[in-house]
């Protein structure tokens, strides 16, 4: 016989064998009676139960298993002898007969079993076990059926489970993955599931099975080969990445398992890093050392290749825009000569599928409503990648009727004077969802916070006109329910609900709900607030809901550096700006410099009584070694202020001032010296006109600020003057996240007739706040002191010195361009360009002879309290009137 016949042969058997062994399983018919519960007649009910769950498992084991009750009914089974037993099964069909008996003592039980042959009515075996609890039988179960079985097909039973050749891996935690366990029948299909279960783990490279004879049935031994585990992790060709940015994109550590297919996806990670800096043909390898103890050493080895660039974008299809027209629009550029600075040739994938969203906007903008723009395609040639776009143009259409359909509370030619469409020649998708937001503003303004408008939009092939139409839903009517507040532990409700334009019964707005959300983030009480809306108890209904994360509000304040008016200084402040949770604001000031020692108290009030009034009251106590003179002057003052309009509050204050000079110097201000030792009372009235829609008070990025004020000092007292001052500032967006910040000041005063108007009183320029670089002196008036008429017994006629004054008049520009460090536009960084002069009385504003700085800062909002740090350079130096730079700062600390 060949070699194929007698491998032919034995399948033959071993098929025959397997077949009459499968036979002899199903055609064995074993009946399980009921079992005899004693002890505990409340469990009488675990008789079936019981027969059931060995029932089932003879079945999943191959026996068949019979119903008993058609042969033994409810029969005391006990009352039967086992000659009638077995002459009753042989009369169902049944080969053998399975009896028990649960014996209950206290808690626990004692289980047995007896297994009959019908034909010689002998018994086979019997078997017995001990539980403690009802969790304990379907377990027991299983272990009946199996003995059974094996008593009566002559199978083995699985006696223990041994794991060997495991070091790292322990022997629990492979026994948890092994289904078989002792005292189950020895059958070799369950143990491949068992190898599979193993080897998934990933901890070994080799797993054999091997089985020892013992009285009590198999013993089955896993003999375990582990995998080495990595020692240490390093690579050889890496330059994009340092060693520690690489291992912090991989997902096996030094102490991992040494798993092939999880180096591969580590491979294909560290690829994707690659790609994403344009290394698009980077290889990596790996290999491993080993070091004989269970370890290896893993190596990555890297071949980066060139950065892959952008060489060419070829747009494919369009005949009315250009090439140059198109690519301008594009983010994603072909690499230039200055690609190393512009990032040029730089290929990202989510841009490039902006680009193409880009394109298709710009073409549905300018009239070409059925423009498509295709998926680009991206070719990888060596070290250039090679970008198309194919683009279908189709037709322009212009804008040809515009209508409005359906619900209507505004007059129709109201609305269509709000529609910008109507002012376009060719058909705009960007403004036609312009006009859908508009209209839906007007509506829900109205009350109708579901309106819903959709534009049908109908073109004319032969005559390329689009005719639109707006229709429009209006649906309820809504109001507010109820206002829910949340998250405010310390400020109270009504704090916030006075800032909000909608009542409780109120209807409901879109623009009123921006607007509360404006508001309370200029509060800067919370960390983070959220309005959200809900169905109230019927649909014209709906349930505000505001919900707050309150931050400190109290700060303790630390600054100093060198201020315009001071050569070095510090300062520190307590200041509650939410005092009791009520809104109102404390603040406890002091200023230590080398010329100024200076204590404030000021407190304000927003909402006098809760009504639209606020107000306010400050006294201070004021000490200041000026050049040429000392003063001491304590006062106070209060105000009330009132909102006229949207963002606008006018506001009048009073204030009065005692002051006493010492200390002349023989160059003070003529000012001062004719005072002449005496006590200076100050009594004044200031009316404000104050607009201000910036949506923050520190860090702003968008609206406002513009003041007129007018100071009338004379009401009684020594001095005397009027003060009229201009401020505006505006916030805009440039480009990016960068915003631009135009700012302007002015000012103007003289000095009323019969009164004194003494130097201190007079405007400053210089420093943080107003022209950065520069200390007032650089820009003070000179005043010319003649020594001899005021001193003729010590200086002869003729001699003269100059001395620093206050200014009557300045003017002042500062023009910012700010950047966010984070997207929570906590922490600002700038550039600035400041200019201006400070003038004496008789000099005319020229336009020519203005001083100006230029340089850089941070502004943070930091959870310490606003922090500002900046330098300022002086671009038109003068000797002894301000050259070089200077740094000034001011920080803060929460509490």
């Amino acid at each position: 016989m060949t070699i194929y016949k007698y491998i032919k042969f034995y399948l033959i058997i071993l098929i025959l064998a397997i077949s009459s062994l499968a036979y002899s399983l199903e055609s064995v018919r074993v009946m399980v009676l009921p079992f005899e519960i004693e002890g505990r007649e409340d469990y009488l009910y675990l008789g079936v139960e019981i027969q059931n769950n060995i029932r089932a498992h003879l079945e999943d084991d191959g026996a068949i298993s019979m119903d008993s009750s058609s042969v033994f009914g409810d029969d005391d089974k006990g009352l039967i002898g086992i000659d009638d037993m077995c002459a009753m099964g042989a009369t169902a069909g049944a080969d053998y007969l399975v009896l028990g008996k649960q014996v209950w003592k206290g808690d626990r039980f004692l289980l047995n079993v007896r297994i009959l042959e019908v034909s010689t009515k002998k018994l086979v075996d019997s078997f017995g076990v001990e539980g403690g609890a009802l969790e304990d039988l379907p377990g027991i179960a299983k272990q009946f059926s199996s003995k059974i079985i094996s008593k009566i097909f002559k199978q083995e039973i699985v006696a223990r489970i041994i794991i060997s050749g495991n070091k790292r891996i322990e022997t629990d935690v492979i026994k948890k993955k092994i289904s078989t366990s002792p005292g189950e029948i020895y059958l070799l299909k369950n143990f491949s599931k068992d190898l599979k279960a193993l080897y998934a783990m990933g901890y070994f490279d080799d797993i054999r099975i091997e089985t020892e004879e013992s009285p009590d049935g198999k013993v089955v031994i896993f003999k375990v080969k582990e995998k080495p585990s990595i020692k240490t992790i390093s690579f050889r060709g890496l330059g994009v990445f340092t060693p520690d940015e690489a291992k912090e994109n991989l997902t096996i550590k030094d102490g991992s398992i040494l798993n092939v297919f999880e180096i591969r996806r580590n491979i294909v990670r560290m690829e994707e890093l690659y790609k994403e800096k344009q290394y698009h043909n980077v290889k990596i390898t790996y290999e491993t050392h080993d070091l004989g103890d269970g370890r290896v050493d893993l190596k990555f080895i890297l071949e980066e290749g060139k950065k892959v660039k952008v060489r060419q974008i070829v747009l494919m299809g369009n005949s009315i825009y250009s090439d140059k027209e198109l690519k301008k629009m594009m983010s994603t550029k072909e690499k230039g000569f200055f690609s190393f600075l512009t990032s040029s040739g730089v290929l990202n994938k989510e841009d490039l599928y902006q680009d193409a969203a880009r394109l298709y906007a710009f073409y549905h903008n300018n009239g070409y409503m059925h423009a498509k723009i295709g998926e680009p395609e991206v070719e990888y040639e060596g070290e250039w990648i090679k970008v198309t776009i194919r683009i279908q143009e189709g037709e322009q259409f212009k804008v040809g009727n515009v209508d409005l359909d359906g619900d209507s509370v505004i007059p129709k030619d109201d609305l269509l004077k709000a529609l910008e469409i109507t002012k376009e020649t060719f058909y705009n998708r960007e403004v036609i969802r312009n006009d859908i937001l508009a209209l839906t503003d007007l509506y829900s303004d109205l009350g109708y916070a579901y309106v819903d408008i959709s534009p049908r939009i109908k073109s004319e092939l032969d005559i390329k006109i689009v005719n639109i139409t707006y229709a429009v839903s209006k649906g309820e009517k809504v109001y507010f329910e109820k206002i829910l507040i949340t998250g405010n532990s310390k400020t109270r409700d009504k704090v916030i609900r006075r800032e909000l334009p909608v009542i409780e019964q109120g209807p409901y707005s879109r623009t009123a709900l921006k607007r509360a959300e404006r508001n309370l983030v200029r509060l800067d009480f919370f960390e983070d607030l959220s309005i959200n809306t809900s169905r109230g108890s019927s649909d014209d209904k709906m349930v505000l809901k505001i919900n707050v994360k309150e931050k400190p509000t109290g700060s303790i304040s630390f600054g100093g550096g060198f201020s315009s008016e001071e050569n070095a200084f510090v300062m520190a402040s307590l200041s509650q700006k939410n005092l009791f949770g009520r809104g109102q604001i404390l603040s406890l000031k002091a200023e230590l410099g080398s010329k100024t020692t200076s204590y404030t108290i000021d407190f304000k009030e927003p909402w006098i009584f809760d009504s639209h009034w606020s107000g306010g009251i400050n006294l201070y106590n004021w000490k200041r070694e000026y050049d040429y003179y000392d003063t001491d002057r304590q006062g106070g003052g209060f105000y009330v202020g009132y909102p006229v309009f949207d963002y606008t509050r006018v506001s009048c204050s009073y204030s009065i001032d005692m002051g006493d000079i010492s200390n002349y110097y023989y160059d003070t201000p003529e000012s001062i010296y004719e005072l002449n030792d005496q006590t200076i009372t100050s009594s004044s009235l200031t009316a404000r006109l104050n607009y201000d829609s910036r949506n923050k008070a520190f860090n702003a990025t968008s609206g406002s600020d513009h003041s007129i004020s007018l100071q009338y000092s004379g009401i009684g007292g020594d001095v005397g003057y009027t003060k009229v001052r201009l401020e505006t500032g505006w916030y805009f967006p440039l480009f990016w996240k960068f915003v631009g910040f135009a700012h302007g000041k002015t000012g103007i005063m003289w000095k009323n007739s019969g009164k004194v108007l003494p130097d201190y009183d007079l405007f400053r320029l210089g420093g943080i706040n107003s022209l950065r670089g520069f200390e007032w002196e650089d820009l003070a008036p000179k005043e010319t002191i003649d020594l001899h008429k005021r001193y003729p017994e010590h200086y002869e006629e003729g001699h003269v010195v100059e001395t620093e004054v206050g200014g009557y008049k300045f003017v002042q520009a500062n023009f910012e361009c700010l950047f966010p460090f984070d997207d929570g536009g906590g922490i600002m960084g700038f550039i600035f360009f400041d200019t201006g002069e400070l003038y004496d009385d008789g000099e005319k504003i020229k336009v020519d002879n203005l001083r100006e700085s230029i340089g850089f800062g941070v502004r943070w909002n930091s959870p310490m309290g606003p922090l500002r740090l900046e330098y300022g350079y002086i671009l038109d130096p003068k000797k002894d009137a301000g050259e070089g730079g200077r740094f000034e700062f001011s920080m803060g600390a929460a509490f």
